[in-house]
């Protein structure tokens, strides 16, 4: 399973969406990098593979970034490499 989380200017909680295959995420990744890299503001819409029911939708200048990480038992709920203290 893999992870796309999106931080938010002004929101401590990222949101997450989840894709099955490798390639799915990595498109879901290069749509928001070119949402990002786009002069004007665009509408990124994002729904969960995971929960169907799950959809976002959230202007590409409220994006601070975009994570892609891979999930697997060892991970604890963290993105890969990226530490947060408690």
């Amino acid at each position: 399973m893999f992870s796309i989380d999106l931080t938010l200017k002004y929101s401590p909680i990222p949101i997450t969406v989840q894709r099955k295959e490798s390639e799915d995420a990595q498109t879901v990744y290069q749509d928001v990098l070119n949402a990002l890299k786009s002069q004007t503001p665009q509408l990124v819409e994002l729904t969960c593979e995971k929960d169907p029911e799950k959809k976002v939708a959230v202007f590409s200048d409220q994006i601070s970034a975009v994570i892609l990480s891979q999930k697997d038992g060892s991970a604890a709920g963290r993105p890969a490499g990226f530490f947060m203290q408690s």
